[in-house]
């Protein structure tokens, strides 16, 4: 008998189990989606759908060309037509544009101001604008005027003459882990407070060829046209981040966006607001990544560090005692792995602050103080790896190990193109995204710095000879201006 009932038993708990696991498991939903939830409506009344108007040049469309083929959605979607030849630009004509983007209402200081609310946003979303328009979400709209822009950053802030509007809370991206969960929030396509949820997929990405300066937070969280500008946040509903792009290789969202760390934008925003413009810190050198190639050639057993490849004369690291060779590993007693996160960490430096660097020189490691200079316009493109050309159009890198196999090229033979301008004499001459430009009047140009080089020297005659490869061989070039 006893035997019976603990069947029994045992069969019930059999028949049980089932119903309790799926009655936990969809308890455990619940709770995420009320998270969510709470997260949009602690953050969707601080969020703004941006209308910005004003002028732009525009070609007549070819029979291969789409309403979609613009410099805002190459952006996101690159090259519509990559398989087809370059089309014939018409004579530029002047009309009225209206573009759309996100941003969002934020404080950097305690206390709200009474007479005017900041709103941070993406360069690319204002940049260009006659006027700006924004809406919250309770339905009130304001004119708004731009407080200051950093192209560099494509990072921008607003303002609009009204206080007390409701703020969000910056958080630490510093804190960020991959695989936490985030949440976006923006106008995708014009559709108001649109909220995608996701994780983070990587931190520290400063090779994707967006901005001049980069750090991006990768993540899935659908972000599309539209989105640029609205808040990244945490499930606590802290800004972490600011939406920015997409990665697409078919014209469509393909899981991929990236958002510029608020710690980066913050320090940026702070300084267009303070004085309406941005001042970087400056040492004068140019660097590259330690390859494995690289590390052995000279001799260091540890995978970290960047090279510097040269030092400007009477530069601040020059003085410092800085010198061609030297592979920093560490700075302000922190290692250094990356070279675009070491370039935005001496940009964010005031300058005439003191900093310390651990080099290794001929195997043996030498500690240095450097005093930060002031990042000057002529000093922008010798900093870092890539170098534009505003007489041309292009912006060039010189080519790392994983470039090379991208692009099929070979380390040390040429530079990549990453950027053409629209209509700029390159765009003309047919040289896009991924050509390598391998002489710069008949020199063999292996780095960007010297690329950049060669090219002021042509500016005196106003023209340069190009010795270009492509998917269609090898040419040459001659760019008149």
């Amino acid at each position: 008998m006893i035997r019976q009932w603990f069947q029994l038993l045992c069969l019930a708990s059999l028949i049980c189990f089932p119903a309790y696991a799926l009655d936990g498991g969809i308890e455990s939903l619940r709770q995420s989606s009320k998270a969510f939830s709470s997260v949009a409506q602690s953050v969707s009344p601080s969020v703004v759908f941006i209308q910005v108007e004003g002028k732009a040049s525009i070609q007549e469309l070819s029979p291969f060309s789409s309403p979609f083929n613009d410099d805002f959605f190459k952006r996101f979607f690159g090259e519509p037509f990559p398989g087809l030849p370059p089309r014939q630009e018409a004579p530029q004509q002047q009309r009225r544009s209206i573009s759309q983007g996100s941003g969002f209402a934020f404080k950097l200081k305690d206390g709200l101001l009474a007479d005017k609310t900041y709103l941070m946003t993406n360069n690319h979303v204002v940049e260009g604008a006659d006027k700006i328009r924004v809406k919250f979400k309770d339905g009130r709209e304001f004119d708004a005027a731009i407080t200051g822009r950093d192209p560099q950053s494509d990072v921008a802030v607003i303002e609009i003459k009204t206080g007390k509007r409701p703020v969000l809370k910056l958080g630490d991206s510093s804190r960020l882990e991959v695989g936490e969960w985030v949440v976006a929030i923006g106008n995708p396509f014009g559709l108001s407070h649109t909220l995608t949820v996701g994780v983070v997929s990587a931190i520290g990405r400063t090779s994707v060829g967006i901005n001049d300066y980069e750090d991006f937070i990768q993540t899935d969280a659908a972000i599309n046209p539209g989105n640029s500008g609205g808040p990244l946040v945490n499930l606590d509903g802290e800004v972490i981040g600011m939406n920015t792009a997409i990665f697409s290789r078919s014209g469509g969202y393909m899981g991929i966006g990236f958002a510029i760390p608020i710690n980066m934008a913050k320090q940026i925003a702070q300084q267009l607001i303070d004085k309406g413009s941005v001042t970087r810190g400056y040492l004068g050198i140019i660097i590259q990544p330690l390859t494995a190639d690289l590390a052995e050639a000279f001799n260091i057993k540890q995978n970290q560090g960047i090279i510097v490849a040269e030092v400007t004369k009477d530069s601040p690291a020059a003085k410092s005692g800085l010198e061609q060779g030297d592979v920093i590993i560490e700075f302000r007693g922190k290692p250094v792995t990356d070279v675009g996160i070491f370039r935005n960490q001496v940009s964010l430096i005031a300058p005439g602050k003191q900093e310390n660097l651990t080099v290794i020189r001929n195997g043996k490691r030498h500690k240095l103080v450097i005093s930060v200079g002031t990042l000057s316009d002529e000093d922008v493109i010798a900093t870092g790896p890539a170098q534009s050309t505003e007489e041309i159009g292009i912006t060039v890198q010189t080519l790392t190990g994983e470039l090379a196999r991208q692009f099929n090229a070979k380390v040390g033979e040429g530079v990549v193109v990453t950027q053409v301008r629209r209509g700029s004499l390159a765009a003309q001459a047919g040289i896009n995204t991924g050509t390598i430009i391998l002489q710069v009047n008949r020199k063999s140009t292996n780095s960007a710095a010297e690329f950049k080089r060669e090219i002021n020297k042509a500016s005196k005659n106003k023209r340069v000879l190009l010795l270009i490869r492509s998917e269609n061989g090898q040419r040459y070039v001659l760019l008149s201006w």
